[in-house]
């Protein structure tokens, strides 16, 4: 019989007796498939805490357990036109059939809803991959996954499809009686509603093709390192460079937590690649990324792109926080060995990542955050950073962290040697890193850390008229976080050299579900009670806006940075500026006094006014989205926040 070994006895290694062989004792296999068994082991991925947790007695059997686990992910996969979810097994279809059935699980239908008496898809299995290691992982997106290397550091290169970044005009949230009152419709909000209905019918369109598939990917971990606040969500998907992806961005569970996940708190469905009906009310193209707050549920159709899963737990982490008086923050966070924390706010090309990334300091997390009671929180258990013309000199930690594990999306290497080359812009500009955030030398473990002390907000102002420091009092704070503001150098057409403001409510308008001034509100209200101070920082240009002033140099910013972690600069003198009524300090250790108030670095004096007053329209026009909306019981807050803006004489 083929892969039969007959009566093959195999020595087994025992003690370091390596010179001896004829006394060692032998391992009877009759298999090749039975050798085979022998290597592995089961385990399950675990988030390192920080701290070592002795093991716990579990009351139910391994087999009890397993059978909860393979219903729930059923009753997960459940189509709504059928009586009961699909017959699941857990293992590779690929390899011998490993584990056991389990039965249909009911699921109780509306009574208008259509039924089948009897579907292809009811009479196969569906095999989950769940939880796998990174390891397997690799396994099964090289074997199966078209465009997935292994590069010469370890790393897994993989391609996203036709999408290599984010759709925001595709992605749509349910309107119903939980969001019509709730969430921030209409002008300037990233929400894009769409209807019960429809959403169900993308539901059923993602749910039916991964219940066609000979295996899915399933992922059970967690959202948010504060034990009293954690989120558990599920992630199906089709590919295993999803799973690998939501393996490193979200929080592993250790076997403990595993074991007894139980029911998650949301639920992903991603068919990747499978297009959403075009015909579909509300849809405008084939990909659809569906939000239902009410159902606890997400779709993704026609989209590769992993960072629509990342973000779109944030979306829902923006809504589910808020309600428990919690904030959530786009934002990046570090901590002193004394035990102060900073938030860093900034959009692209603001320095976040750069000055949230300090050897002296701890970093807690680089992008997703809660502030809380407790204090504040890492959402993720990983880090998503941009590769593009990544080099180890500017950002080690980055270029060490891309080893075996993470993923690498849409990068270009050497054919035979798998070097990356991360100026190469041939896929897209958009390439990406995600890892385990245990990657990084000074990650803070647990992710978790005390009150705030300093929220500095950044800004590259590309006009050249921002001071690179001025210390906000709670109403500007609240202003410039609603603003978002940083500036972009204009394209690479020859002669333009006029740079574009650009606006972001709370730094992260794409994600944020309720009105900007909620969480501005409940900002203020945090740094008022923990004694916080807002600070803005530029680092952009200095001189002259881009194209005849130069930029700010960063080792300037860094002493800023570090005058505001010491409490130094809180010390200091300072003086009000005009229009933006900010106040500046007269000195900071290590940086020319000159350069502290930026009229004096502008030769021409009449040039550095109109641009002044340019820019502070821009903000007043940029504010008109939120001057209608009223703060808590009275206009007060409202007014003040209005009143800590830029005054421009007949604007």
């Amino acid at each position: 019989m083929p892969g039969n070994l007959g009566n093959l006895t195999l020595p087994a290694k025992v003690g370091n007796h390596d010179d001896e062989d004829s006394d060692r004792p032998t391992v009877r296999v009759q298999t090749i498939d039975e050798l085979h068994s022998l290597q592995r082991k089961i385990s399950a991925p675990t988030t390192p805490r920080g701290t070592s947790q002795a093991p716990t007695s579990l009351s139910l059997s391994e087999e009890e357990r397993s059978k909860i686990q393979l219903e729930s992910i059923s009753a997960s996969l459940a189509s709504l036109t059928r009586d009961s979810g699909p017959k699941v097994v857990k293992g590779d279809p690929a390899r011998r059939f490993e584990g056991s059935r389990v039965a249909h699980v009911p699921h109780h239908r509306h009574a208008a809803t259509p039924t089948i008496s009897v579907s292809d898809s009811a009479l196969k299995f569906t095999h989950v991959l769940y939880n796998l290691s990174p390891a397997e992982l690799y396994e099964q997106a090289i074997k199966h996954e078209k465009g997935s290397f292994i590069t010469s550091t370890g790393a897994l290169a993989t391609l996203s499809g036709a999408k290599t970044g984010r759709c925001p005009r595709d992605k749509r949230v349910v309107k119903d009686e939980l969001t019509e009152n709730d969430l921030w419709w209409g002008k300037g909000s990233p929400n894009i509603e769409m209807d019960e209905h429809s959403f169900m019918v993308n539901r059923e369109r993602a749910v039916d093709y991964l219940n066609s598939l000979d295996k899915v990917f399933v992922n059970d971990q967690f959202l948010n390192w504060d034990p009293e606040n954690k989120i558990k969500v599920r992630i199906v998907s089709a590919r295993a460079y999803h799973s690998l992806f939501m393996h490193n961005m979200c929080i592993r569970p250790n076997q403990e937590e595993l074991e007894n996940f139980g029911t998650p708190d949301f639920t992903i469905y991603n068919a990747g690649q499978f297009p959403c009906n075009r015909y579909t009310h509300y849809m405008t193209s084939s990909t659809s990324i569906d939000l239902n707050l009410a159902r606890k549920e997400m779709v993704i159709l026609g989209t590769q792109y992993a960072g629509e899963m990342k973000k779109g737990l944030f979306s829902v982490m923006h809504y589910l926080m808020p309600k428990r008086q919690i904030l959530s923050l786009h934002s990046g966070c570090n901590m002193g060995k004394a035990g102060d924390v900073a938030l860093f706010f900034g959009l692209s090309g603001t320095g976040k990542t750069t000055l949230s990334t300090d050897h002296n300091r701890y970093l807690i997390g680089d992008d997703e955050h809660c502030w809380s009671e407790s204090g504040v929180s890492n959402i993720e258990g990983g880090c998503y950073a941009k590769c593009i013309d990544l080099s180890q000199e500017n950002e080690p930690d980055i270029w060490n962290a891309i080893k075996f594990g993470t993923v690498l999306e849409n990068v270009v290497f050497d054919d035979h040697f798998r070097d990356v080359d991360y100026s190469d812009r041939s896929v897209t500009e958009n390439t990406r890193a995600a890892y385990p955030i245990e990657y990084i030398p000074n990650v803070k473990l647990p992710c978790v850390g005390p009150q705030p002390k300093n929220v500095i907000l950044l800004a590259c102002d590309a006009f050249g008229v921002l001071p690179p420091v001025s210390k906000l009092n709670l109403s500007q704070t609240m202003y410039h976080f609603i603003s978002g503001y940083t500036a972009l150098v204009a394209g690479t057409e020859e002669g333009i050299k006029e740079p574009q403001a650009t606006f972001s409510a709370c730094f992260g308008a794409a994600f944020i579900m309720l009105h900007p001034t909620k969480y501005a509100a409940m900002l203020s209200e945090k740094m008022q009670k923990h004694g916080a101070t807002g600070w803005l920082v530029n680092t952009g240009w200095s001189g002259g806006s881009y194209g005849s002033g130069s930029r700010l140099k960063l080792s300037y910013t860094r002493k800023i940075i570090d005058a505001i972690h010491s409490g130094s600069l809180l010390n200091a003198e300072y003086k009000k500026t005009e229009i933006f009524g900010l106040q500046i300090p007269t000195a900071v250790d290590g940086v020319p006094s000159e350069i502290l108030d930026p009229e004096n670095t502008w030769s021409d004096k009449q040039a550095y006014k109109e641009t002044l007053v340019k820019l502070a329209k821009l903000f007043k026009n940029n504010f008109e989205t939120f001057t209608d909306y009223q703060i808590g019981e009275n206009k007060n807050l409202t007014e003040e926040i209005l009143a800590a803006g830029p005054i421009v004489d007949g604007a």
